[in-house]
């Protein structure tokens, strides 16, 4: 099995699979925190800027593992109307929920992004990353926000995922394109598939995201 020495490696793999490529006004979007490090040299690559989707499903009140919906950034909320009406969930339980869930969504862009304000996504190609798809739950969640926050195009880039989450991705409207490195048939775990997973920290995110203006800014003085 050929596994990716780190996620920096993975990243600079990915890179590849974009090389004379043109996407109209891309951001690289990083899903935190293992995405981040991928993303950050997809991005570079590019050229494109470089920023975090932080988003939180929102779990049906006695069965939390259940989707009814999502919220990301900016108020963006996308709810599963089949999951509320056979749940039977009220407005005021769906509303207790959302309320939980903000709060821990607005604590986690503080922790990665501090006060810099996100990349607006209006118009522009949304390139979705993270370090390996699994079930496919956050990153089907994080397309349909992306397009909530008015992308005009949704790529989502990813460099080991199953055959069966991947399909179920690339068969989202949401998603135009889904660029994935392996599909092995003897998937079982991302971290398998590299030989240093180490956890990334808040604090790597936010080096990472700083770097990247930084390295915005100098590029447009």
């Amino acid at each position: 099995m050929d596994r990716f020495r780190d996620r920096v490696d993975a990243g600079r793999r990915l890179s590849r699979a974009f090389e004379g490529r043109e996407l109209p006004r891309p951001v690289v979007l990083g899903l935190p925190r293992g995405g981040v490090p991928v993303a950050a040299e997809l991005a570079r690559a590019l050229g494109a800027p470089l920023d975090v989707l932080v988003v939180r499903k929102l779990g049906l009140p006695r069965q939390p593992e259940v989707a009814m919906g999502a919220i990301g950034e900016r108020g963006a909320r996308v709810l599963n109307e089949d999951v509320l009406s056979s749940g039977a969930v009220t407005d005021e339980q769906l509303a207790t929920v959302e309320r939980r869930e903000r709060a821990e969504l607005e604590s986690r862009v503080a922790r990665f992004r501090g006060d810099a304000a996100p990349v607006g996504l209006h118009g522009r190609t949304a390139v979705i990353v993270d370090d390996g798809v699994a079930t496919g739950a956050t990153a089907r969640v994080a397309s349909i926000v992306a397009r909530e926050l008015g992308a005009a195009s949704v790529v989502l880039a990813t460099p080991v995922g199953p055959a069966d989450s991947i399909a179920g991705l690339r068969g989202m409207p949401e998603i135009d394109e889904v660029v994935c490195l392996s599909v092995p048939h003897d998937f079982m775990a991302v971290g398998l598939h590299y030989l240093d997973f180490r956890q990334t920290t808040d604090a790597e995110v936010q080096e990472l995201l700083t770097a990247a203006r930084l390295e915005d800014q100098s590029g447009n003085g």
